[in-house]
């Protein structure tokens, strides 16, 4: 372990402690993959008993904070690095250092002068900024918060990643937060979490109106979310049974098309395509029909030989031949990062938007069947799906 330069990584923060120049420092990177807490947020507090330094520790199921002297902090954070952590942020007033390491224990510390002076901020318990509240009573008829509005320990988890998933959506759907009405169907709606998130969001902004609508084919669900939105006051907000293959479309601005299992998202997407969607958001989930017609392909190609990589390939190209067949459509197509891996292994998000640009079908339909001959592909369903669509 480099200890000398964790030491210097010390003396620059007793230093900018006395002098009342420590902004704040985190601590990232775990030494191991999966370990906790997974980051420490560090900055000093004003309290009643005096000036402290507070440690906000963020697990992968809760948050923690404590608050410390600065001579325990600065042992306590210097543990950490020794133990547990491989990287470490620290700003002052008019400097950055940032702290790296390796697993061999070899370490460097990077110092630059800041171009604009850092302002240090002693609040305490400073609110998280969310784009859900937790107090809506529809909150506490799902189950996801107690009677004062307070999140349950066991619904955390969910509340975040409800947080991540709408924080990813606003940036989607901004666009049309100037137009008055927009109407989404939001595929595949389960217990309704996302859909009641998601209305809870739009609704906050005055300039717009939202309708939406989730589709779940099990009827106890849907008897139940609407009881739910009806108590709530959840006017624009309603549930249909239907399955996604066969619901009549309304209207609508965006599809949304969460963990749709196999061919089910290609419903979706195609669903989408034939109402004009301006935009359509899915979760791709399963990817069986493609990885059965690449059994035979298999053989001869040793990227898939192996299990594991055969499984990733499957759904790579799959998700590869959605977005340019929705490219074909009209659609600008992008693949991001949905929810972090350990969450889930199912962390891709595709999303479209509908454009007025020419669209060179000729050359994207030689890119799709140049991939499916590479990889011994016939079909791919969301092609069948718009076929019988009439598209």
């Amino acid at each position: 372990m480099d200890n000398e330069t964790i030491i210097k990584l010390k003396d620059l923060f007793e230093d900018a402690v006395s002098k009342r120049q420590f902004v704040r420092m985190t601590l990232s990177k775990t030494r191991q993959k999966g370990s906790e807490p997974k980051r420490v947020d560090i900055k000093p507090v004003l309290l009643k008993a005096g000036m402290k330094i507070s440690f906000h520790y963020q697990y992968h199921t809760r948050d923690e904070v404590k608050n410390h002297s600065a001579e325990e902090a600065s042992t306590l954070f210097t543990d950490l690095l020794d133990k547990h952590f491989l990287e470490a942020n620290f700003f002052s007033l008019k400097q950055h250092s940032t702290l790296m390491m390796n697993g061999k224990g070899n370490a460097r510390l990077i110092t630059k002068n800041l171009e604009q002076e850092a302002a240090v901020d002693l609040a305490h318990d400073r609110k998280k900024k969310r784009r859900i509240s937790a107090k809506g009573l529809h909150w506490y008829l799902l189950g996801m918060t107690d009677q004062q509005g307070v999140v349950l320990s066991s619904m955390q988890h969910k509340f975040k990643q409800i947080n991540k998933y709408i924080e990813i959506l606003d940036a989607l759907i901004a666009p049309w937060l100037q137009d008055g009405e927009v109407s989404i169907v939001d595929m595949g709606a389960g217990k309704g979490y996302l859909t009641f998130a998601l209305y809870e969001y739009l609704a906050q902004n005055e300039k717009i109106k939202p309708s939406v609508t989730g589709v779940e084919q099990r009827p106890e669900l849907v008897e139940k979310t609407n009881a739910i939105a009806e108590s709530a006051g959840l006017a624009g907000l309603s549930f249909k049974e239907g399955s996604i293959n066969a619901f009549a479309m309304p209207r609508t601005d965006v599809l949304i098309a969460l963990h749709a299992c196999d061919t089910a998202t290609d419903d979706a997407i195609a669903a989408g395509i034939a109402a004009g969607a301006r935009l359509i958001v899915c979760a791709p989930c399963c990817h069986k029909q493609i990885r059965k017609e690449m059994q035979a392909t298999a053989r001869d190609l040793p990227v898939l030989k192996y299990g594991i990589l055969f499984e990733r390939q499957a759904e790579i190209v799959t998700d590869t031949l959605r977005a340019l067949i929705m490219e074909k459509y009209g659609y600008q197509t992008h693949i991001q990062e949905f929810i972090e891996a350990e969450h889930t292994p199912k962390n891709v998000l595709l999303s479209g938007y509908k454009h007025k640009k020419p669209v060179d079908v000729r050359l994207i339909d030689g890119k799709i069947t140049q991939l499916k001959k590479e990889f011994g592909i016939k079909d791919h369903f969301l092609e069948i799906a718009l076929q019988q669509k009439g598209l």
